[in-house]
């Protein structure tokens, strides 16, 4: 019975199912979608994915420790817009990139200084901030967009290796996940991130500075959101005020839907990882599909809400296992 209960067990993790889910809808799609399956679209859907995982992974920390940034989109299109006003000034595409980052650090600074400093929820200051960066881009850059970057960046970006479907820029993605999985995983500091969400008191009482810990934690998610931001601009060679406009529903509905808890505490980087595949293979199936954007926005909602509300059917459910296994369990 233990063996068996053990089996259920495995069979019941929410990081195994959403990667069988994966494999399921990529099958599916790659026979019932036109072109799904071919390697131009291969290349596309990792090129879609790309923002969408490299804004995931800080915010897999983040909400971890039990809080949230929703301003990750709003930074993405405010380092867009600098980035497209600098180059439109005569700065060097070499000057503009590094200071696009240390301006989404800052932003992201001014989130933790909000929420670790004062004290602020960080679902209302993000929300805030969401709004607040967004207009600083449009002020910035207005309505239009800035064009012609350099060419070599823009076909690095959008390039591939060789002559295969593999773009140039998932390579760097791989290094950057695997860095932040070790980081979490296989570190004091991915202990102190799920001690925090697990009991910020408690994990205070055990020596970790949560405080400093969550403040550097948005300083990354503001600078990796403006990496994100450069590499959007130089796929489209287009410097918007709304660029990645709602992105920010999708970080967040790919990381629980990858088993992260809203409450904090629990989650896997390699879940994060699988649910940033299932949404994004979704979410081309349906553009093959001529589906319009706002039904996409529909569908990420209502992945949003089943990310929250299945962990808990399935907690449940292995919670009724082990006690049907201790029902049963002989005493000695």
């Amino acid at each position: 019975m233990s063996d068996r209960g053990n089996r259920l067990g495995r069979l019941l993790s929410w990081d195994a199912a959403v990667v069988l889910v994966t494999v399921v809808v990529l099958i599916v799609a790659s026979g019932a979608v036109e072109n799904f399956g071919t390697s131009r679209n291969f290349t596309f859907l990792l090129l879609d994915l790309l923002p969408i995982a490299l804004v995931a992974l800080p915010m897999t920390f983040i909400i971890v420790t039990g809080e949230i940034d929703l301003s990750v989109a709003s930074t993405l299109g405010l380092t867009s817009a600098v980035m497209g006003s600098l180059w439109d000034a005569g700065l060097t595409i070499e000057a503009i990139i590094p200071l696009c980052i240390v301006l989404g650090a800052v932003l992201g600074a001014l989130n933790g200084f909000f929420v670790t400093v004062l004290k602020l929820p960080s679902l209302a200051v993000t929300i805030g901030t969401l709004a607040l960066y967004r207009g600083l881009a449009f002020v910035v850059l207005g309505d239009g967009a800035v064009a012609d970057f350099p060419r070599a960046y823009t076909s690095w970006v959008t390039g591939t290796i060789g002559d295969g479907p593999i773009p140039n820029v998932l390579i760097p993605l791989i290094v950057v996940a695997l860095i932040f999985g070790i980081v979490l995983h296989a570190t004091p500091i991915g202990r102190g991130v799920f001690a925090a969400g697990a009991g910020e008191q408690a994990a205070r009482f055990a020596g970790i500075r949560t405080g400093r810990l969550k403040f550097w934690l948005y300083v990354v998610s503001g600078a990796v959101a403006g990496l994100a931001g450069v590499l959007w601009t130089l796929r489209y060679s287009s410097a918007r005020a709304d660029n990645g406009f709602g992105l920010e529903l999708a970080v967040v509905a790919a990381v629980l839907l990858g088993g992260v808890s809203i409450f904090g505490g629990k989650g896997t980087l390699p879940g994060v990882l699988a649910g940033v595949v299932l949404l994004a293979s979704l979410q081309n199936a349906l553009r093959l599909q001529d589906v319009s954007n706002e039904a996409l926005n529909i569908v990420t909602g209502v992945l949003l809400i089943v990310s929250v509300l299945l962990p808990n059917i399935v907690t449940s459910a292995r919670t009724a296992v082990r006690r049907r296994r201790q029902a049963v369990t002989p005493e000695r």
